[in-house]
């Protein structure tokens, strides 16, 4: 079945130019899905019945899989058979009654405005290190930007005369506007810091870790961890918390959700309106204070 784990990861990222995020992912269900079938005699796609993908789905369930994790592997499983079947690999599609666990969405993590302001006081400008980093906080807050966004950014995709940044990853763009903090904290790293990290003069990409190379998500998050702690922020945060945090504080200041769901590059609004739940305290104070029969 390995063959047609590789065909299928080939075909998503030539045919449907998904990110080498999400083709890990597949690649990672599939594999631990063909472990499994292997370990009871079956080696090839078409001797996949149902009733051993409810086998391989139970077994997660057994050994305590988040429901989180169980339903990637469906949504994997199924993209794979519903492939071998175009392809004309296998005749039926054994997924098909193959249903996920129901997945509790949670609110996301969010760090209030005043948490925000006391972790972008953090960097020391006095050092090319701390006015990097300052730029790069205030860009993601800023934006709402995914951190692998952020670090695949070029020099290019920055224009400050006009107050925004091109996005660009799996072949999509947007264009996201950014406000004064953010245009002189990034105005401040071009003029002042970049230069001391670069070793490559072509090198292009925007930010740079002290080696001279391509600023990491490990990099990145050690100094998020970092300044959080320095700011006193208790909780255990993340990159993404400052995207949760950015399109939260957006709903509440009056952004309607179509405008944050474009900025974020959610395709699906469902997505955004998970963010509605976070907002949804403030509205109430907000009906208790103002209307007349609340």
């Amino acid at each position: 079945m390995d063959r047609e784990i590789e065909e299928f990861i080939t075909y998503l990222h030539n045919i449907k130019k998904t990110s080498a995020n999400t083709e890990i992912s597949y690649r990672r269900d599939l594999k631990k899905m063909a472990e499994f079938l292997k370990a009871r005699g079956i080696n090839e796609a078409a001797q996949v019945k149902d009733l051993e993908l409810q086998g391989y789905i139970c077994y997660m369930e057994r050994e305590n899989f988040a429901s989180s994790t169980i339903s990637r592997s469906v949504a994997s499983i199924r993209a794979f058979f519903q492939f071998l079947v175009k392809k004309d690999i296998i005749s039926e599609d054994p997924s098909e009654n193959l249903k996920p666990p129901k997945v509790e969405k949670k609110a996301p993590e969010i760090l209030t405005v005043e948490e925000v302001d006391q972790l972008l006081k953090q960097p020391d400008l006095s050092t090319p290190k701390g006015i990097r980093d300052a730029a790069m906080l205030e860009l993601l807050y800023a934006t709402g930007m995914r951190v692998s966004e952020m670090l695949h950014l070029q020099i290019s995709d920055v224009n400050l005369q006009y107050g925004y940044v091109v996005c660009q990853e799996n072949n999509k763009e947007r264009i996201i506007p950014i406000g004064l903090p953010c245009k002189k904290a990034m105005e401040r790293y071009l003029g002042e810091a970049r230069e001391s990290f670069v070793k490559d003069e072509n090198e292009t990409a925007l930010f740079i870790n002290c080696s001279g190379k391509v600023m990491s998500r490990q990099g990145f998050w050690k100094v998020l961890k970092g300044y959080a702690s320095d700011a006193g922020i208790k909780r255990d945060i993340t990159p993404h918390t400052l995207r949760h945090s950015f399109a939260v504080h957006m709903l509440q200041n009056g952004a309607d959700i179509r405008s944050v769901q474009e900025m974020l590059g959610h395709s699906d609004i469902s997505t955004t309106q998970i963010y509605l739940g976070a907002n949804m305290n403030k509205m109430r104070d907000v009906y208790m204070k103002s209307h007349p029969r609340h």
